[in-house]
């Protein structure tokens, strides 16, 4: 079954021309006369992605991870860190050394509820030692969402969008810089600048 990426001229407008297309694993990447045509069908998101060329900041390689494992990482730690620290200063035991309970309770007629307070006591006197295990469990599963941010951690090729989110595509190793660079040429020809133009925008200002 062949693939959109080498069916592209199915996509070209009236009068669209491909000037390059690169390809970059199981993706590929089409410049055309008007548009930059981005193919990711192993991607996380959609297959096909479109920018106009006028709109392209520039083409750059960044290296990292899927940050919501980092983000998540972060969390737990800082979390079973808090936990750790206020497990070992709290007085806990010093405050409710002097609580106690009278013991003719029975007499009372509320041996019921005495009980459920003296376990209520016994809790509460062991409150730090659970905050600490709680603190140690979080910590031990930061491990894991830090492990997969470092297993998915990689080189990725960012086509800039002006006004949106970049074009992202999982990039080789060895070839990126050089792709990106190619690419880069090749979107934004000998004398055109991605940034906008700092005149214009004084005269805005």
């Amino acid at each position: 079954m062949s693939r959109w990426s080498e069916r592209v001229d199915d996509l070209l407008y009236d009068g669209e021309t491909v000037d390059e297309q690169v390809e970059i694993g199981t993706s590929s990447v089409v410049v055309t006369s008007h548009r930059v045509l981005a193919f990711t069908p192993e991607g996380d998101g959609a297959n096909f992605q479109q920018v106009d060329r006028p709109n392209v900041t520039g083409v750059s390689l960044q290296s990292g991870g899927e940050s919501k494992f980092l983000r998540q990482a972060a969390r737990a730690a800082m979390y079973g860190l808090v936990l750790i620290v206020a497990g070992l200063l709290l007085p806990i035991d010093d405050v409710l050394s002097g609580v106690g309970l009278p013991s003719s309770t029975g007499q009372l007629g509320i041996g019921g509820v005495m009980g459920m307070f003296q376990q209520m006591l016994s809790l509460l006197r062991n409150l730090d030692d659970f905050m600490r295990l709680v603190g140690a469990l979080l910590l031990l599963f930061a491990i894991v969402p830090m492990g997969v941010y470092l297993w998915t951690r990689g080189q990725t090729l960012e086509i800039g969008v002006a006004g949106d989110e970049p074009i992202r595509i999982q990039a080789p190793e060895t070839e990126g810089e050089a792709i990106a660079e190619r690419l880069e040429s090749v979107i934004l020809p000998a004398g055109v600048s991605g940034e906008p133009d700092s005149r214009l925008g004084s005269l805005l200002g």
